[in-house]
């Protein structure tokens, strides 16, 4: 199977969480767990729509126990450790840990049955980290300022969780991507129990909050993780990781166009890295060798067209 399509599909989704930073500012004061919870049972409702006209897409749920596990952890235990790691340390330093998960997939992605680490997978993985780095500290120092915290660790934990779930998901191939629907509905409740526990409730009180906390869920949280599934199934998974670090980079972008914040020069040097770095680990994807004519084939055609020609 042609692993382009599945692959740019995964990309899809690395396109549409650049958006989260946008429209969760958008949404307004909504507890993290309260937003979670709205926005992940958006996600679900938008997978299962479609069962309407797909009826039979429903038994996608019946499915082992190691698949459910597989998937609950990378949704649900994944987002709401991040948002514990978030409110235990200072956030750029969550991000840079939790940023370790595109590293961590490539590395992963090596002992899946097919696959095969190389030179150029870990030159291109390291380039887009330093990019990540670069955007996210906008170009200051890195370190730990008050030690290692309880966040700091977390947000590691974080990182294997979703690198784990995204190489695992290789493994269970033949499981439909509809299954991501069942995952969204899980992680809605629980970060719907959470928010009954630990936050008070806050409703949006705008139409453009509303509107954001829609989009949000139909399409970041939404169609991103059923294009994330079908890419790491189908598509070049080491390629995805190291195209994951667009991520922050595209985020950043989008929050400069949308009149937040100030350019800053670590934009351009995050773009020239993670793009060269992207392009770097992508080789055998853009620039595909054509194969030379065998000497047998050679041999039968040049009397071909001597004879054409005569």
């Amino acid at each position: 199977m042609n692993k382009t399509i599945p692959t740019l599909i995964g990309f899809s989704a690395i396109l549409t969480w650049s958006f989260l930073a946008l429209l969760s500012t958008a949404a307004g004061p909504i507890p993290p767990f309260q937003l979670a919870a709205m926005t992940f049972l958006l996600g679900a409702l938008a997978g299962a729509s479609s069962w309407i006209f797909r009826p039979a897409a429903i038994r996608s749920l019946r499915q082992p126990w190691p698949v459910w596990a597989t998937g609950v952890a990378g949704l649900c235990i994944y987002h709401c450790a991040y948002f514990f790691a978030i409110q235990s340390a200072p956030p750029v330093e969550v991000s840079l840990i939790a940023y370790l998960w595109p590293l961590l997939i490539v590395v992963f992605a090596a002992f899946l049955p097919g696959e095969r680490l190389r030179v150029h997978h870990i030159i291109g993985v390291v380039l887009g980290l330093a990019g990540a780095i670069v955007v996210i500290t906008k170009g200051g120092t890195i370190g730990l300022a008050n030690g290692v915290m309880k966040g700091h660790v977390i947000a590691l934990f974080c990182a294997f969780i979703w690198a784990g779930y995204s190489v695992l998901s290789r493994r269970f191939g033949q499981v439909p991507t509809d299954v991501v629907a069942g995952y969204c509905f899980i992680t809605a409740a629980v970060a719907f129990a959470l928010h009954l526990t630990l936050e008070t409730t806050v409703w949006p009180q705008t139409a453009t909050q509303w509107s954001a906390i829609l989009v949000l869920g139909a399409i970041p949280l939404g169609a991103g993780f059923y294009a994330w599934d079908y890419g790491c199934k189908h598509g070049d998974i080491m390629i995805l990781g190291a195209l994951s670090y667009a991520a922050p980079l595209f985020s950043v972008i989008v929050l400069l166009l949308a009149g937040f914040g100030v350019f800053h020069w670590s934009v351009a040097l995050a773009c020239v890295l993670i793009t060269i770095g992207a392009m770097v680990a992508a080789k055998d994807l853009l620039f595909k060798s054509r194969p030379a004519a065998a000497p047998a084939e050679t041999a039968i055609l040049a009397p071909a067209s001597r004879a054409e020609g005569t």
